[in-house]
């Protein structure tokens, strides 16, 4: 299955899991569960997931490196500061908030049981490879700054 790596830009991957989470949702009505605040829960997650996408966009601008998720061999330089101190890929923790938000917003297990599918998906096919290419590219510095810092949260 490696001939997935790389292939599928991660916000596709987020898009592609959020209608399936809908479509599950309509199947499987069943599954929903009352959540009162949903709204606000989802609200809230969403903000948050927000948040971590654009921190993670303006501190790869900034060390003026790739935002390109497919070619991660053409980094330029190793982004450590910043939302990079507490996980070494915000974009992606942001865009599994994002789906998690959608889940509350749907109020159905189905579609929820669906987000570690993304997180699975994700790390497979997208971290691994990129976490290879850039082991090769910064060597020992990567490997100490893995070390420091989680891959997801």
């Amino acid at each position: 299955m490696r001939w997935l790596e790389l292939r599928m830009p991660p916000p596709v991957v987020a898009l592609v899991a959020g209608l399936l989470m809908w479509l599950a949702a309509q199947v499987v009505p069943s599954f929903g569960w009352p959540l009162p605040a949903r709204i606000a829960a989802a609200a809230a997650l969403a903000v948050v997931g927000v948040a971590f996408d654009v921190a993670g966009f303006v501190s790869f601008r900034r060390a003026r490196t790739t935002i390109n998720p497919l070619r991660p061999a053409r980094a330029s330089s190793l982004v450590v500061t910043g939302v990079y101190r507490y996980t070494r890929n915000p974009m992606y923790v942001g865009a599994a908030l994002l789906l998690l938000a959608w889940a509350a917003f749907l109020a159905n297990a189905a579609a929820l049981a669906l987000v570690p599918a993304f997180v699975l998906y994700l790390t497979r096919f997208q971290i691994n490879p990129e976490e290879r290419a850039l082991s090769g590219i910064f060597g020992a510095q990567y490997r100490a700054y893995c070390g420091r810092v989680r891959r997801w949260l």
